[in-house]
C-alpha cells in the first residue's frame, strides 16, 4: 500500500532553516530524501534540507533521536546507504517524522545544537546513494514506442500493451549526477544503409529522460511478488539519464541492447522516499479502447487508484559556451504501466529481487511535441534538427554539450518537492590506438 499523508506533509509547515522555505527549492521539510556525500574526506549519509545536509551520524551523536528513527541514523554509516533498505518502512518513516520536528520552525530553542549537523551542501560531493546489484530498464511509454517504430500512427506490438517490457543494463556504469560521460566507441554502419561497418567514435550520442526506483528486494530465486508487494519493495526514487550510443544500438539489435546502452546511466543523488511521494499519487493511466486488460497478476485495485505519480519531468540541454534551452518537458503520468506493476513483472519469472535493485521507467515521452524525451524522438522521428537558445542546431549531442534533468512532484493543496539535478557532460571518445 501507498503511504498514508500524515503531518510531515503538512503544507503549512516551515523550518528554522531559512533556504528550506524558497518555493522554488527542491527539498524544502516535506522533503527529506536520503543520500551520500563526502566533506573532509569522509562518506557519510545525510537527508536534504533546503541547501543544507543533515548529517545523520552528526545527528545521532547529539542525541536527538530516539527509538527506531536513532536505530536508522545509526545504520546509515558507511559508504553506501544499503543498510537502511534492510530496516522495516516504519523505522524509516519514524527517522523522517523526527527530523521533521527537530528543523521544524517553533523548535528554535534546539537550533543552536541542531545546527552543528548541518553541512552546506556547496561543500559537499554528492555520491552514488549505493552500488546497484542489479539495473533493469524498462520501456513503458507507448507514445515513445510508437515513435520509435518509425509510425506513430501504427499500433505498439501485443507485447508492449501486454507487459512492461525491459532489458537487462549493466550495473557497473551507472554513475551519480555530476561524473562526466565519455563517447563510446563501438561499431556501426556508417552512412546507414551503406553496408559498411565502421569501428570508431559513436556518431548519434543520445540521452533518455527516465525514472527510477530503488528497491528494498527479498523474494527467494523461484517465487514471486505481487503488485502490492511490489509497492512494498520500493524504497525511494530518483531520476535517471539512460545515455544511448545510437550508431550502435541501431547496428546490434538482434538480441536488444548491449554496448549502445551499457557504457553509461546517470542517477541523480538523492532518493526520495515513498513516504515523500505520498500526497502525488495518482491513479493509474487508463486503458483505451481496444487496448487488453493487464493480466491477473499485473492487476491490483489500490494500485490502479492510486499507483501513478504526478512528477513534471524536464531535461534542459546546455553546450559548451553555456547556452541553456529547455528541450523536453513530461510527466510520469504519461507512461502506461506503475512501478509497482514493473517490479512484479520483474519478479514474475521467479528472478529474485535484491536489496538496492534499481529500475528505471524508459523514456518518459508524452503525446505532444514537447513531451519527445530523446533525441532520437525530436529530431530522427521529429523531422528535423533541434533549434538551440544560442542560434545552434543538435540533431544529436556534441562534446562538451552538458544534459540537465529535473523533477518535480506537484499536487494542489501540498508543498511541491524536488529531485535535484541529473547531469552530466559529454567527453570526447577515447583515441583509438
Amino acid at each position: 500500500m501507498a503511504a498514508d499523508i500524515n503531518g510531515t506533509h503538512d503544507p503549512a509547515r516551515r523550518s528554522w532553516l531559512d533556504s528550506a522555505n524558497d518555493p522554488a527549492g527542491d527539498f524544502p521539510i516535506q522533503n527529506l530524501p536520503f543520500g551520500l556525500f563526502r566533506a573532509g574526506g569522509v562518506a557519510r549519509a545525510g537527508v536534504a534540507l533546503g541547501t543544507c545536509i543533515i548529517d545523520l551520524g552528526v545527528l545521532a551523536q547529539l542525541r536527538r533521536l530516539t527509538g527506531a528513527a536513532l536505530d536508522a541514523a545509526r545504520a546509515a554509516r558507511g559508504e553506501s546507504l544499503a543498510p537502511l533498505l534492510a530496516l522495516p518502512a516504519a523505522a524509516l518513516n519514524a527517522l523522517r517524522a523526527q527530523l521533521s520536528d527537530l528543523f521544524a520552525a517553533g523548535h528554535d530553542s534546539d537550533r543552536a545544537a541542531l545546527a552543528a549537523a548541518l553541512v552546506p551542501m556547496s561543500q559537499a560531493e554528492l555520491l552514488l546513494p549505493m552500488k546497484p546489484p542489479a539495473f533493469t530498464d524498462f520501456c513503458t511509454s507507448l507514445h515513445h514506442i510508437r515513435r520509435m517504430s518509425g509510425d506513430p500512427q501504427a499500433p505498439p506490438r501485443l507485447a508492449c500493451l501486454s507487459l512492461p517490457v525491459a532489458y537487462n543494463g549493466r550495473a557497473s556504469s551507472v554513475v551519480v549526477s555530476g561524473t562526466p560521460i565519455r563517447r563510446p566507441n563501438g561499431q556501426y554502419e556508417a552512412p546507414p544503409g551503406s553496408g559498411t561497418v565502421r569501428f570508431g567514435a559513436e556518431p548519434m550520442l543520445d540521452f533518455e529522460l527516465e525514472f527510477g526506483a530503488w528497491l528494498r528486494g527479498g523474494n527467494p530465486l523461484g517465487t514471486t511478488v505481487s503488485v502490492a508487494a511490489g509497492e512494498a519493495q520500493l524504497f525511494g526514487c530518483c531520476l535517471i539519464n539512460d545515455w544511448s550510443a545510437r550508431g550502435i544500438q541501431f547496428f546490434e539489435m538482434i538480441l536488444g541492447p548491449h554496448l549502445g546502452k551499457s557504457f553509461a546511466t546517470t542517477v541523480s543523488p538523492w532518493i526520495i522516499t515513498m513516504e515523500a511521494l505520498a500526497p502525488f499519487r495518482v491513479a493509474a493511466p487508463k486503458r483505451q479502447a481496444g487496448e487488453p486488460a493487464a493480466l491477473p497478476y499485473l492487476s491490483d485495485t489500490a494500485d490502479q487508484r492510486h499507483g501513478g505519480l504526478n512528477v513534471e519531468l524536464t531535461a534542459d540541454l546546455i553546450t559548451r559556451e553555456g547556452a541553456c534551452t529547455r528541450i523536453v518537458r513530461t510527466n510520469l503520468t504519461e507512461l502506461h504501466w506503475t512501478l509497482a506493476q514493473m517490479v512484479a513483472h520483474q519478479a514474475s519469472n521467479g528472478a529474485p529481487l535484491e536489496a538496492g535493485d534499481l529500475i528505471a521507467t524508459g523514456t518518459v515521452s508524452g503525446r505532444d511535441p514537447d513531451s519527445r524525451a530523446c533525441l532520437a524522438e525530436i529530431t530522427l522521428r521529429g523531422g528535423g534538427p533541434l533549434s538551440l537558445s544560442d542560434g545552434t542546431t543538435r540533431e544529436m549531442l556534441n562534446d562538451g554539450d552538458t544534459l540537465t534533468l529535473r523533477g518535480r512532484a506537484i499536487a494542489a493543496g501540498f508543498v511541491s518537492i524536488g529531485f535535484g539535478e541529473c547531469a552530466g557532460t559529454l567527453q570526447p571518445a577515447r583515441r583509438l590506438p
